[in-house]
């Protein structure tokens, strides 16, 4: 459906994206997971056309970004992380410039603002000024205003940020249902619950390259561990810390220290040192194998860093 081709992108001596390449299946709800400055919206907007990459190449239906017609461009749909809308006029009249622009007829257009605005739940305030609505409300018309010309691909760039948790669930049920609908997803994001919440498949990103690719299963399964213990730094825990080395990994950062036992090691050593030192099962968090760690245990630094 959409297909990256070995893109580099720089901007001066930072290499934004280097030698990327990855392909997009239709239906898919496809998620790129990374921090903020991993290259997630220099690949989106590669994706979208907006940029060229320095080299390698952008297909859409097999076809290339660099010489494909506004027919074949337009079945990509592009939501930015800034909200692209005009404050000062309503949301009926912001849908219908944006209409204009992608060369929808006044009967076609009418019907089409009523369908995307129905789905963004928004029926209610078509004629109230955009400024008066939500954070939530104005990316749901944002994404709305994206979805007027029926994109079968639709680029979503961390749409979610500033966004309350009401309004983030509302963002989430109309994303599943397009993609329920046919519409294949792209959705970038450095949130590791929402990928794990609404992806069919993740890549993670960091410093422009992709670290892993594949579903939550096969990702998580890359670890070189099952289990892992976490628990916060402090005098008595740093006793413990240093007995724990020749029974499996330990890092520590940002004030928590992670131990992740060796294959056959029981976690009843674990806690029996830990009751050697007095310490309290409580002060233990005990996790299953995420993303979080998987990025972690692939860059040394979280996802948030």
């Amino acid at each position: 459906m959409l297909s990256v081709r070995s893109v580099t992108k720089k901007y001066g001596d930072l290499v934004a994206l280097n030698d990327v390449t990855l392909d997009i299946k239709p239906g898919e709800f496809f998620g790129l997971l990374g921090p903020n400055g991993a290259g997630k919206s220099t690949l989106m907007s590669l994706a979208a056309g907006l940029k060229t990459p320095d080299s390698g190449e952008v297909l859409i239906g097999g076809k290339s970004y660099a010489t494909s017609s506004d027919e074949n461009r337009r079945q990509v749909g592009f939501v930015p992380q800034t909200v692209a809308l005009y404050e000062d006029l309503s949301a009926e009249q912001n849908l219908k410039i944006f209409g204009q622009l992608y060369g929808l007829g006044s009967a076609e257009l009418k019907a089409r603002i009523e369908e995307v605005l129905g789905a963004a739940r928004l029926l209610d305030r078509r004629n109230d000024k955009v400024k008066t609505f939500s954070g939530g409300m104005q990316r749901r018309l944002n994404i709305a205003a994206t979805l007027l010309h029926r994109p079968k691909i639709l680029l979503c760039d961390e749409p979610t940020v500033g966004v309350d948790p009401q309004s983030r669930n509302a963002i989430f049920d109309h994303l599943q249902e397009l993609n329920r609908g046919g519409v294949t997803i792209i959705y970038s994001t450095h949130y590791m619950e929402e990928a794990e919440r609404l992806c069919s498949r993740i890549g993670i990103i960091d410093h422009g390259k992709i670290l892993a690719l594949g579903t939550l299963d096969v990702l998580v399964a890359q670890l070189p561990f099952e289990e892992e213990i976490s628990f916060a730094q402090n005098p008595q825990t740093d006793r413990l810390r240093a007995e724990l080395a020749s029974l499996g990994q330990v890092q520590s950062a940002d004030g928590i220290t992670r131990f992740r036992p060796k294959v056959g090691v029981p976690l009843s050593q674990f806690y029996q040192l830990a009751e050697a030192q007095r310490i309290a099962p409580r002060a233990f968090t005990h996790n299953r194998p995420t993303l979080e760690a998987l990025f972690l245990h692939l860059t040394g630094r979280n996802l948030r860093d």
